[in-house]
C-alpha cells in the first residue's frame, strides 16, 4: 500500500472536525467520526454523505473540499451488473427425448435419467456433459 505523502495531513479527519464543531448533534457525522477513529478510514458511501453535511457547513475551506472529493472519486466503486434474462425459445431434440423415453422404459427407477428427463423437460436443453453421460447410459443399458 502507498503511504501519505505528508502523514500529518489528514483532510478527512480535518472536515471530519469542522463538521463535527458546526453540528454537535448529528448522530451520523458523530458516528462517521467514531468509525473513523476506530477504523482508521470510511467507505465511498460514507465520504460522500460527509461531503454533503461539509458542504453545507461555512467555514470549510474549498480546498479541503475538493480535496476529500478527489479522495472519493480515488476510491473503488462497486458496479453491480444488470441481471439481463433471456427467454430463448428452443425446440426439443427429439433424438434426447428417445433416448430418455428408452432408458426410462427399461429402468423407470434410473435416477440420473430422471434427473436429465426433469431437466430436458424444464428448459429442452441438456449441457453437452450431460448429453454424453445420457449417450453412453443408453449404448450401455439399451444393448440389443
Amino acid at each position: 500500500m502507498m503511504g501519505k505523502l505528508k502523514p500529518e495531513v489528514d483532510i478527512v479527519h480535518d472536515v471530519l472536525l469542522a463538521v463535527k464543531q458546526a453540528k454537535p448533534a448529528s448522530t451520523f457525522i458523530n458516528s462517521l467520526y467514531i468509525q473513523y477513529i476506530e477504523r482508521g478510514g470510511l467507505s465511498k458511501k460514507q465520504l460522500e454523505g460527509l461531503l454533503g453535511h461539509a458542504s453545507k457547513v461555512p467555514g470549510i475551506p474549498p480546498a479541503k473540499l475538493a480535496t476529500l472529493e478527489a479522495i472519493i472519486l480515488k476510491k473503488h466503486s462497486k458496479q453491480k451488473s444488470e441481471v439481463t434474462i433471456t427467454h430463448e425459445k428452443r425446440e426439443k431434440d427429439p433424438e434426447v427425448q428417445l433416448l430418455i423415453d428408452e432408458i426410462l422404459k427399461k429402468y423407470p427407477e434410473h435416477k440420473r435419467v430422471l434427473f436429465f428427463k426433469h431437466n430436458f423437460d424444464q428448459s429442452y436443453f441438456l449441457s453437452p456433459a450431460e448429453l454424453e453421460e445420457l449417450k453412453r447410459f443408453a449404448k450401455i443399458l439399451l444393448k440389443k
